[in-house]
């Protein structure tokens, strides 16, 4: 947990271990207080430029102006994100020529976010066509760092781009230009141990006046199994879910009946805009409980069978893509011992949402509702 009263590192000799999303947007400005920033990396990340600006009053107008169609075409997107330039393309990067893929990536190199992961229709299916995306990223990188070997040791190599959450930044790869910015490798050096003045990595110590541990997460399935939640015959969701997660849209567990997941596994949760995915299940269990209450049903659970045929379609969508070939959290890769699954579904936000809806109009087919 960060400290809520806030942190003043100016001064301080500081370590940042790991090289995710959150380290990824502190290092630059812990970097700007620190006297020295050590940043310990394991994985280097793809991380795109997020180009964030203030917006002037006639661009808030404008968008205030059309908020609803905003929103509409929001729900009904592919990720939940509606500008044009997020909506992937029907071309194949390998049908076009090597000078429209460059003008392509850069401009949305140029517009910011994680843009570039829609710029063809293959780029998560066809590993050719998403290398050349990578390379394009590795490439700024190398123009952006300017010691080449503190440049090689950020280009990730180990997995496609956009199979690890994509990560935005303000000036992070700049920032290794930095004198009072080390990054150092602890794949090959792993760190030992936290001593009682700093860390230590294979065969070095390093003084350091504070740690800054940005390490992750146990996604999907950490805050249920934190919970002592139990379902019939008193069996614990941890149990349930030992050989993975399995859930019925994302939305409930069979045998585990009046439980909600929001956004669980299943659903397209974080490969999604999460506020609009978030909506999305709230209403939807929102009116499956006027639909209980309408005709006097006191229960409702997933049946087993529509379970799993949704865990089915879930790994059948995600095994098309390529998610599985990282290690990243979406698979759980980061927690020893966690089942390697594909927790979330990549089949869209507007299309899953379409078949929640089907779900639902048709007596909310697959569950079994009781008086």
């Amino acid at each position: 947990m960060w400290p809520q009263e806030g942190v003043d590192f100016s001064g301080m000799r500081v370590g940042v271990i790991g090289t995710g999303s959150t380290a990824i947007q502190a290092i630059p400005q812990i970097a700007k207080q620190a006297a020295h920033l050590y940043v310990f990396q394991r994985t280097p990340n793809f991380s795109m430029p997020a180009q964030n600006r203030p917006l002037d009053p006639e661009e808030q107008r404008a968008m205030k102006a059309r908020y609803r169609d905003h929103r509409k075409a929001a729900r009904e997107s592919f990720f939940g994100v509606p500008f044009a330039v997020t909506e992937t393309s029907v071309k194949s990067a390998l049908e076009v020529s090597e000078a429209e893929r460059r003008h392509e990536f850069e401009s949305r190199w140029e517009y910011g976010g994680a843009t570039i992961i829609a710029s063809f229709a293959d780029f998560l299916t066809n590993k050719q066509a998403n290398d050349t995306a990578a390379e394009f990223v590795r490439a700024k990188i190398r123009s952006i760092v300017k010691d080449p070997a503190v440049a090689e040791m950020l280009c990730p190599q180990d997995h496609p781009l956009g199979t690890k959450r994509p990560c935005v930044d303000t000036e992070y790869f700049e920032t290794y230009n930095r004198d009072n910015v080390t990054l150092v490798d602890v794949r090959n050096a792993p760190i030992e141990q936290i001593t009682a003045t700093g860390l230590r990595t294979g065969g070095s110590e390093y003084e350091l006046d504070a740690i800054v541990f940005a390490t992750g997460f146990d996604a999907m399935t950490g805050a249920l199994f934190n919970i002592d939640i139990r379902g019939k015959a008193g069996k614990g969701i941890k149990a349930a879910w030992a050989e993975g997660p399995r859930a019925y849209l994302g939305l409930m567990v069979a045998d585990f009946p009046n439980m909600f997941t929001i956004t669980g596994p299943g659903s397209p949760s974080v490969l999604s805009n999460m506020i609009v995915s978030i909506e999305q299940h709230v209403e939807w269990i929102r009116d499956c409980i006027k639909h209980m209450r309408a005709n006097d049903f006191t229960t409702i659970e997933a049946t087993p069978e529509a379970q799993e045929a949704w865990v089915e379609h879930v790994a059948e969508v995600g095994n098309y893509t390529l998610y599985p070939l990282a290690n990243s959290w979406y698979v759980g890769a980061n927690i020893p011992g966690k089942p390697r699954v594909f927790m979330p579904y990549i089949g869209g936000v507007g299309p899953y949402r379409q078949r929640c809806a089907e779900i639902a109009a048709n007596g909310y087919e697959g569950f079994a509702l009781q008086a």
